[in-house]
């Protein structure tokens, strides 16, 4: 891991000169995101343009209760690459992002959240570390742009769960993600909240995925508010983090000692 290397001398990341790029799935999990996702999905649009001619973009409405999936079936209407799906009622964080997981079809796929914190053209540098020998470009944040609790939260959050899972990563709360599709024969997603981040980091560096590591810029949250990181929550998530740690974490140090 370490900061992005330059494209290889072959035209497209992972194959010869002559090579086709590879089709890439983008997806955005939404959930009350009316206000931000028309540009997250249009965004998206014009980034895959310019990457390949394979491309598909899925939004996972998770039962929205603003005007997200009336937006969204306008904007399907108008572009025929778009794929909605609706889940009647809201399944979490990590119920979304593993329902987009198991829709994708393309070689790639690379997901962030409909919230506009991340800028969808930024694709183009998880796509450009990308190649033969990396099958996970991980995003990291260059420099948080939330308010003053959520940053100390979240910081706390980054270290507990980074020495505790033995994680070897900058950045593990980021969302913004490029990996093979692949990936995902040997990796099984379970959790339904935002610890699947967690989840999804550990079991892929566990079975010893590559992963290269991108700075990306993160944004103030323009519409909406968060669903993870708030004092409601914080109890419930340090359950399903020991939960997780327990199931994961705890046979590796047991394994060790014996």
């Amino acid at each position: 891991m370490g900061e992005p290397r330059p494209r290889k001398e072959s035209k497209h990341p992972g194959g010869g000169a002559d090579s086709s790029p590879p089709g890439i799935s983008v997806f955005f999990p939404a959930y009350n995101d009316g206000g931000t996702i028309p540009s997250m999905v249009l965004t998206a649009l014009m980034t895959l343009r310019k990457l390949t001619d394979d491309y598909e973009v899925i939004v996972v409405n998770d039962g929205s209760a603003d005007y997200t999936a009336e937006v969204l079936e306008e904007l399907a209407a108008r572009y025929p690459e778009l794929r909605v799906i609706h889940h009647e009622q809201n399944r979490g964080y990590g119920g979304a992002l593993r329902t987009g997981f198991a829709s994708a079809t393309k070689e790639l796929i690379f997901y962030t959240d409909g919230d506009a914190q991340y800028d969808p053209r930024e694709l183009t540098r998880l796509y450009e570390a990308w190649g033969d020998d990396v099958d996970l470009v991980n995003g990291y944040k260059i420099s948080r742009s939330d308010p003053l609790h959520r940053i100390i939260i979240g910081r706390l959050y980054h270290w507990i769960v980074k020495l505790a899972f033995g994680l070897r990563l900058r950045d593990v709360d980021c969302d913004f993600r490029l990996m093979r599709r692949s990936i995902f024969d040997t990796v099984q997603l379970k959790s339904d909240s935002g610890v699947i981040c967690v989840e999804l980091m550990k079991k892929v560096q566990d079975a010893g995925f590559r992963i290269a590591e991108v700075p990306v810029h993160h944004y103030h949250r323009a519409y909406g508010k968060s669903q993870f990181f708030n004092f409601r929550r914080l109890w419930r998530t340090g359950k399903q983090l020991l939960a997780l740690w327990w199931e994961l974490r705890w046979p590796q140090l047991i394994g060790r000692k014996s």
